[in-house]
């Protein structure tokens, strides 16, 4: 039997430094030029897109996929999963603009506190991992190597993000009600530690999420805005030097 996750334990701060590791070398690769570009791209395309069949696969492995939650791709990690899978393929801006704040917003949140009940060495684990980080470094390829940038004014990408999380959140609502389930932990917060736990009580937390997403999506968006006025960067699917890939 595996023991239960211990947040900062052992097996999730080496979960965290080994995913750390192999997105900044999946970034720099990709930086090495148009087929290090290609090839780091594809790696992650895939790594995001094959995540939810790999959690499948790791709970039936761990001892069974129990209730429509676990099989419907309905939570915001595999929204944003597949979400970024198709915006490193098509390099499409709305993808690429969900893909960087879900990802640093929502994803990496879910790496510092993770929803786990069972700890390395689980399938379920592993799956975590993989598929939470394959959506952050998805996120911060976006302007590492795809040369991303946010649209002016400063608000503008921000609020197309939030007005996304907004329609998935009403999706989810509405999915939750229907079957009883509680996709993007809107229907209640989640048993593990995380931020839920300091915006209030449901159902008063769904209107603090809206007021803390939209300022996280702000702040994140600082560091791009400001290069992007002094390197002259304009939103698109360019790469590092300003060419739109193949």
């Amino acid at each position: 039997m595996n023991p239960p996750f211990v947040i900062f334990g052992s097996g999730h701060l080496i979960a965290l430094a080994v995913g750390s590791v192999a997105s900044a070398m999946l970034i720099l690769i990709g930086r090495s030029g148009m087929r290090g570009r290609n090839l780091a791209a594809a790696l992650l395309a895939f790594a995001n897109l094959s995540s939810y069949a790999f959690n499948q696969i790791a709970w039936s492995w761990h001892g069974g996929v129990h209730g429509i939650e676990n099989v419907v791709p309905m939570h915001l990690c595999d929204v944003s999963a597949i979400t970024a899978g198709f915006a490193l393929l098509t390099c499409r801006p709305l993808l690429q603009t969900l893909t960087y704040f879900w990802g640093l917003a929502a994803a990496l949140q879910a790496l510092i506190t993770p929803a786990l009940s069972t700890d390395f060495p689980a399938w379920p684990f592993h799956a975590f991992f993989f598929q939470h980080f394959a959506i952050v470094a998805a996120a911060l390829f976006m302007p590492a190597v795809e040369g991303w940038r946010p649209k002016r004014p400063l608000w503008k990408s921000p609020f197309e993000a939030y007005l996304g999380s907004v329609a998935y959140m009403a999706c989810a609502l509405l999915v939750n009600a229907s079957l009883g389930t509680n996709f993007g932990f809107l229907s209640r917060p989640p048993e593990t530690a995380s931020l839920f736990d300091h915006l209030g009580p449901w159902p008063w937390y769904l209107l603090t999420l809206h007021g803390v997403g939209f300022t996280l999506y702000l702040l994140i968006v600082l560091p791009l805005r400001c290069s992007s006025f002094r390197r002259g960067r304009t939103t698109g699917a360019s790469g590092p030097t300003g060419a739109s890939r193949p």
